[in-house]
């Protein structure tokens, strides 16, 4: 939503786009290790969610959290502090209502920044290309 608003703000899908692209891909990765890795779900007597049925490491809900704030952060400076802070209180959650344990949410955490952080990498290779033969 926070992408939408400054996509709409700024007059620049780009803003939206990328930021999707970044949280899509963020959850695609999660899924795929938390396939590889297959742990359990911690094992609370009085969870306040219903657990889900997938794997427990990494927390698929901080990744994307993460890959939206490092990438929101690109756009927005200014507004990092806010945007990590936000990402944090989600993998805080996580935890808080018991269906994940701490390593899963530092694992999404770096799962979601490193995506983000390899998306604008790529593409500020291809602006660099594509600056170069213009």
């Amino acid at each position: 939503m926070l992408a939408l608003v400054l996509a709409l703000a700024r007059r620049n899908a780009f803003v939206f786009v990328l930021t999707a692209v970044a949280v899509l891909a963020a959850d695609g990765l999660a899924g795929i290790v938390k396939v590889v890795v297959g742990e359990k779900r911690p094992n609370d007597p009085g969870p306040l969610v219903a657990i889900p049925h997938s794997h427990s490491f990494p927390s698929g809900h901080t990744a994307t959290a993460f890959a939206g704030a490092t990438m929101l952060s690109f756009f927005v400076p200014r507004g990092a502090p806010a945007f990590y802070v936000l990402a944090a209180a989600i993998a805080y959650s996580r935890l808080y209502v018991g269906v994940h344990f701490p390593l899963d949410v530092v694992g999404g955490a770096v799962i979601g920044v490193a995506t983000a952080l390899l998306l604008l990498a790529a593409i500020r290779r291809r602006s660099a290309r594509v600056l170069r033969r213009g």
